[in-house]
């Protein structure tokens, strides 16, 4: 059977996984009467939850005789370190761009992989029939962002679909028969090239490793492009890492190949079929798995390095271990550890005490996906705030600089560029309009200055304006950004907290907990009104007496408690501040919680 391999590369929210959805169903990957959920290849609770794509996935679908693999990739930068890998896998792509918003940032992000691999793509103008929808002007900014990524001539000639994903539509013209995707997959068939490795079905085998996960019966597995050759079950075969060193050699115990949304055991897999490996137990990503007779490495791409890095300790406040099972500082070290050999992009680092563990990554979100997913498995753990990487080059200090593009209302652009040029050290690249009544402003802003600012600037527009960010380089060191202006509440005893005592305080400033909570000594309470830190007694009670009179028994009406998610937790504490994550609930308290402790250790500082 013809090969094909495709990827399909868009923005966050441009409706990939739910185009994957129809080209499985129309392509008669489910029976009639199958269940299949909602955006199917979004398998995880917490890309379900958030409605974005984290992992990488494969799938195929059979149309004219003709196998189409497909790799679903995820959108955020965040989650970048998997797309540059899973794009060596394949002949071509699809990009999926909003008719409405455009190429967004992400898209970007991806399209110059995609390009720079000498891919030739394949446009999809999606949501064609929403309301706002401007497919010619989407369009020539794909045209546009192609030429700015240095496109070749042969790229820059791409072809061009308009598509509805959720109808389950695609056609070469608007006014065409809005059917179903025989467009979609005519085009891929015609345009995306067979693959190169079908030539070297005679060659030694060889493949090349580009994701890494464990499966609880076979163990460690790999997937990646068999590059030559064939490889049947039982064969003996070696890992050499990138410089060529031999790690192990082991025996296949299993074959998988993906076969629809699920992935089916197969006894032989052929060169240029995408496919799944049992039997190794040290190799990972980036190495080539190849036959006993070959000397030489695959190329491999390298990883980017990890930009933010942030503190996961034991949690050790009085409520430590109630919530969760695992509180120990070996099982949290194993599950990092175990993170690290699936997710190339994270690198996990020991601290003197062995009570904490420096883990790196690629940016905030990435990082909270880590701690949600922990959390949910019992542990329990205090997160430090996240810092950025700094790097030496010629003896000067460099940081990383991020490209945000930001759409808002016209009315809040003024106070979205004070923030971003003036407090977080930001250089305003473009200010152009966006559509009736918005704006939009590109701004080069250190990654320090983006730590925090996503609740400010939902707040700064309302709600209504739209952030992306991407990675963009490395700049000298701006120098100092201010951070949280407010000082916080902080309980100063240990209990329950009453109803009447923070109905008191209210005035001093906004809650995070509300009536009948447990609280500690240290424990971040709410936000004060003024810069200094305050700490209050949140747990007394009314003094009783024999008078009762309509004026001294006032009803106590509390104001709603601001709940901070765990991502807001993180961006707002500052660098003597923890975030106690258990399974049930998400606390902000100080590093030290008796008051003379941080008292000595903010003169020491």
């Amino acid at each position: 059977m013809e090969l094909r391999n495709i990827a399909i590369i868009a923005h966050v929210d441009h409706g990939k996984t739910t185009l994957v959805d129809e080209l499985l169903k129309q392509s008669g990957s489910f029976r009639e009467n199958q269940a299949v959920s909602e955006r199917a290849m979004d398998s995880n609770d917490i890309e379900r939850e958030r409605g974005i794509t984290i992992l990488a996935k494969c799938t195929s679908v059979e149309h004219d005789g003709m196998r189409i693999n497909i790799v679903d990739t995820p959108g955020h930068a965040d989650f970048g370190g998997e797309v540059e890998r899973i794009l060596s896998m394949v002949d071509g792509v699809v990009l999926l761009v909003d008719a409405a918003e455009g190429p967004m940032p992400q898209t970007k992000f991806v399209t110059s992989k995609a390009l720079a691999l000498g891919l030739r793509p394949i446009v999809v103008l999606n949501k064609v029939d929403k309301p706002d929808a401007e497919p010619d002007r989407a369009l020539n900014e794909v045209f546009d962002l192609f030429a700015n990524l240095g496109a070749s001539d042969e790229q820059l000639d791409f072809p061009h679909l308009y598509a509805s994903g959720r109808a389950g539509w695609a056609d070469d013209s608007l006014d065409g028969p809005r059917k179903d995707l025989t467009a979609l997959f005519d085009l891929v068939v015609k345009h995306v090239p067979a693959p190169k490795q079908v030539a070297r079905a005679e060659e030694p085998f060889q493949m090349l490793a580009t994701t890494l996960s464990a499966d609880p019966f076979i163990g460690r597995i790999l997937t990646g492009r068999v590059e030559a050759g064939t490889i049947k079950v039982g064969a003996s075969l070696k890992a050499l890492t990138r410089d060529g060193e031999r790690i192990e050699q082991f025996r296949v115990t299993k074959i998988l190949a993906f076969r629809g949304l699920s992935q089916t055991p197969i006894e032989e897999a052929q060169a240029g079929d995408i496919v799944t490996l049992a039997g190794m137990t040290k190799a990972t990503v980036a190495d080539t798995l190849c036959d006993l007779s070959v000397e030489t490495a695959l190329p491999a791409q390298p990883i980017d390095p990890p930009t933010i890095s942030v503190t996961f300790g034991i949690n050790d406040s009085p409520l430590a271990g109630k919530d969760g099972n695992k509180v120990q500082s070996r099982v949290i070290r194993e599950r990092l550890m175990r993170e690290s050999e699936v997710n190339v992009a994270i690198k996990v680092e020991d601290t003197p005490g062995g009570e904490a563990f420096i883990v790196s990554g690629r940016g905030e979100l990435q990082m909270g996906v880590l701690i949600e997913n922990m959390r949910r498995e019992g542990f329990e753990l205090s997160i430090s705030r996240p810092r950025v990487i700094f790097r030496e080059e010629d003896g000067v200090r460099m940081e990383p600089v991020e490209e945000v593009i930001i759409d808002v209302d016209d009315e809040y652009s003024g106070a979205v560029i004070e923030k971003l040029t003036g407090e977080r050290k930001g250089d305003l690249v473009e200010m152009k309009p966006a559509g009736v009544g918005k704006t939009r402003i590109v701004a080069h802003v250190p990654s320090r200055g983006l730590i925090g600012y996503h609740g400010q600037f939902m707040t700064d527009t309302r709600g209504t304006g739209v952030l992306n960010r991407i990675f963009h380089g490395w700049v000298p060191h701006k120098g100092p950004i201010q951070g949280r202006r407010q000082g916080v509440m902080i309980s100063m005893e240990n209990g329950v907290s009453v109803s009447y005592a923070l109905w008191k305080l209210e005035d001093r400033g906004r809650f995070f907990i509300g009536a009948q909570e447990a609280v500690y000594q240290g424990m971040i309470l709410g936000e004060h009104n003024r810069d200094n830190d305050l700490e209050i007694n949140p747990i007394r009670g009314k003094q009783l007496t024999n008078v009762r009179a309509s004026g001294t028994d006032e009803a106590v009406r509390l104001t709603t408690p601001v709940r901070m998610s765990l991502e807001e937790s993180i961006a707002y504490i500052e660098d003597d501040e923890l975030v106690e994550v258990t399974p049930k609930s998400i606390r902000m308290r100080k590093r030290h919680l008796d008051p003379h402790e941080r008292k000595r250790a903010s003169r020491s500082e």
